[in-house]
């Protein structure tokens, strides 16, 4: 595999203001090669010192957020910075201000001036609630968006404490790949006519989005069962919605393994007959043969208690080999910790190695056929390429960087502060 002659999105250039995990939006954007300059407020995007672990002095969550970035500290309070900020933007695609709607127009660097200064600029604000609506004011973290979306189930401990559970992040994670997506989307417009948009996204909105069936499935069962039913294989009688309605399965479902779970979803009648032919029991199918499609033999204990039994007998990796032997579905039970171990991961995740990135990370989950996407860099200290960017891109000479300097406009140096 060799590398491309240019990578994906070489050639486009963002301009990133933000703060915290919704700078996520750009991440998908320089793995793919385009050009994120990140500006900084002097003292800097605090992610550097939020959650955990800390990986030598830095958060993990800015290692892998700001991977592949260019930053650049502007203090945005002085005119001479808000200049340099709109220079940025004449040559730019897209401005994202992953922060609350409004903060960089009270700098005088909303939309409208924006586009007064390049009219195929592509905006895009991201935040926690969106733009409107009663919760826009409404300050936030990333678990606020999976508990308002109906994701998270509060747990309580021995001592009768209410607790977050372990679970997997959506909102935080969501709504920055759509709002990656809607960018491209607004960028091709913008080629292709002149006129940039702006575009906005709460990640609130992408995780109630991402769980669109289950809260679809309510929806569809407040209108009467003459029109929506259960399907054919349940004799059409209603589950509880989306996938509560897994909990009673048996030919679809979780079993024990000799040394951990496996997933079974032999739901086609197609897949089951080759599993209890394959287990050396075509007695089961012929006992219960199932519907064609969608069977997943409810509440069939006594089938259930079979499959139990036989599940124990192989482990997950010889569970796996069978089911590509025979064509039956059956997945391994991974958890954040051991699915690192999986030889389907370990084939398709090459770890980005801390000594690269300061923290093992996962590579951008899409891959170019014959090609090798750029290597992203390690996330930046606050103001690290800061001249760099006024000299390459801006094409500032010494002089005027000296200009700005002494205006306080690129706040204070490294080794001023030293």
């Amino acid at each position: 595999m060799s590398p491309p002659q240019s990578a994906p999105l070489a050639g486009l250039r963002v301009i990133e203001s933000s703060l915290l995990g919704p700078g996520a939006v750009t991440t998908h954007l320089a793995d793919l090669g385009a050009e994120v300059i990140k500006v900084e407020s002097p003292s800097g995007d605090y992610i550097r010192e939020m959650t955990w672990p800390i990986v030598e002095g830095v958060s993990l969550l800015h290692l892998h957020i700001h991977r592949g970035k260019r930053s650049l500290v502007l203090d945005l309070k002085k005119p001479e910075a808000v200049e340099v900020y709109l220079d940025l933007v004449r040559g730019a695609d897209v401005v994202v201000e992953a922060m609350r709607p409004g903060s960089l127009a009270r700098r005088g660097l909303g939309y409208e001036k924006l586009r007064e200064v390049n009219p195929r600029i592509v905006f895009c604000n991201i935040s926690g609630y969106g733009a409107t609506g009663p919760y826009k004011d409404l300050p936030a973290h990333g678990i606020a968006f999976d508990t308002w979306a109906g994701l998270v189930k509060p747990e309580r401990d021995d001592e009768g404490f209410w607790s977050i559970p372990e679970h997997p992040s959506i909102g935080m994670h969501a709504g920055p790949l759509f709002g990656a997506l809607a960018i491209l989307a607004a960028v091709i417009r913008a080629r292709e006519t002149g006129e940039g948009c702006a575009i906005e996204i709460g990640q609130s909105d992408a995780a109630a989005y991402m769980d669109w069936y289950r809260s679809e499935s309510w929806k569809a069962y407040e209108r009467p069962e003459s029109e929506v039913t259960g399907n054919k294989a349940d004799n059409y009688e209603r589950r509880e919605p989306g996938t509560a309605g897994m909990r009673g399965g048996v030919r679809y479902q979780i079993y024990e393994s000799k040394d951990g779970f496996v997933l079974f979803m032999a739901s086609e009648q197609a897949f089951w007959k080759n599993f209890c032919e394959g287990v050396g029991r075509p007695d089961l199918f012929e006992r219960w043969p199932g519907s064609r499609y969608a069977d997943h033999a409810r509440g069939n204990r006594e089938l259930q208690r079979e499959l139990v039994e036989i599940f124990r007998t192989r482990t997950t990796a010889e569970w796996v080999a069978f089911g590509t032997e025979v064509n039956t579905p059956i997945a391994p039970v991974n958890t954040p910790k051991t699915i690192a171990d999986d030889p389907q991961f370990q084939h398709r995740f090459p770890w980005l190695p801390a000594s690269e990135l300061g923290a093992d990370q996962l590579p951008f989950p899409v891959k170019f056929e014959g090609e090798e996407l750029p290597r992203p860099t390690r996330a930046p200290e606050v103001g690290q390429h800061s001249e760099e960017v006024l000299r390459r891109v801006l094409g500032y000479d010494e002089e005027r960087i000296a200009r700005l300097r002494a205006a306080g406009a690129l706040g204070r140096t490294r080794d001023e502060d030293a």
